[in-house]
């Protein structure tokens, strides 16, 4: 049953109401003139006039759309189907490799972990800008998801994020991208080892030609040194098991990208102060903050946030 239904049901007699002749007109009928036109009582259409009853249950149905974690979830999956989630995030991985190599290459901005510092507090400051506005999606009930959980993504989250800029820094694009690519037969690996999930033939052809272009399009591009070599393979384990608990928790506990992101970065950002200090070189305070170098720390901050919410969206 509709909500139409629910009108029609709960509208009583008010659905039945038509245009009538006045009892005083129809008495006096006989004397109205043939050029004159009897009194009549004109009311509102019926289906202008829900009942109470009916607004109730529209509300009640629009409030379930956005206002809960399920409805939520669903309008993710409606607009940012998989395609447009891969595209987007292709489009903003091209676009972030870009910036920060210009910010720690041209712009000389040498501390990779304060980078993503920057880069989650920005997220942060958006976010809760969509919060006050009422256009941040509602988490699920705190019982549905421990807090152990949200601890262990956000942890591992800063690994990731900090070890990746700290690859990006020491290594050429081409090398980022290499071990990059190890990062997927890696989470293959261990949601079968952790999981027992199984992959397709068809998508391991798939995976394995994208990675193969992916390498040929790099090969000419492999500048590294052992210090880079090694912070890239440290990268690969945390980067996939980020990638898993993502997946995971949006999955199984109704968890939309934004919803998750908000729980996460706090934890995030505290990490990223322990680990600054010891994985950054010192001399961040003395900076060149000038409008020039700030632009384009925030513009990389920019894409930070956008391939976030566009991974996110990719594994949700």
């Amino acid at each position: 049953m509709g909500v139409w239904d629910s009108i029609l049901r709960g509208g009583g007699g008010g659905g039945r109401r038509f245009i009538k002749r006045k009892d005083s007109d129809a008495g006096e009928a006989g004397q109205d003139s043939p050029n004159s036109f009897p009194s009549r009582t004109l009311t509102s259409p019926w289906f202008l006039l829900p009942t109470g009853r009916a607004l109730e249950d529209l509300r009640g149905s629009l409030y379930n759309e956005f206002h809960t974690s399920e409805g939520a979830k669903r309008q993710q999956q409606r607009f940012c189907g998989p395609s447009v989630a891969l595209t987007f995030n292709f489009v903003v991985a091209v676009g972030i490799i870009m910036a920060n190599k210009m910010v720690m290459g041209t712009v000389g901005f040498n501390f990779p972990v304060a980078l993503s510092l920057i880069h989650y507090i920005a997220a942060w400051v958006l976010m809760a800008v969509l919060k006050a506005l009422y256009l941040l999606p509602v988490a699920p009930p705190s019982k549905s998801t421990p807090f152990s959980s949200l601890f262990a993504l956000g942890a591992v989250m800063s690994f990731s994020t900090g070890l990746a800029n700290i690859s990006l820094k020491h290594n050429s694009i081409g090398f980022y991208q290499m071990a990059k690519i190890a990062v997927t037969p890696t989470i293959v690996a261990a949601e079968f080892i952790l999981f027992k999930k199984k992959v397709s033939l068809r998508k391991v052809i798939t995976l394995a030609v994208v990675s193969f272009g992916v390498a040929v399009a790099t090969v000419t591009d492999l500048e590294f040194n052992l210090f880079g070599a090694c912070v890239a393979v440290a990268w690969i384990i945390p980067s996939a098991v980020n990638k898993i608990l993502w997946s995971n928790l949006q999955q199984t506990g109704n968890w939309t990208a934004l919803a998750l992101m908000w729980k996460t970065t706090p934890i995030t950002v505290f990490f990223f102060l322990v680990l600054m200090p010891l994985l950054d070189p010192p001399g961040l305070l003395s900076f060149n903050w000038n409008f020039k170098n700030s632009s384009a720390i925030m513009i990389s901050a920019l894409f930070g946030f956008l391939l976030q919410w566009s991974g996110a969206l990719a594994l949700g």
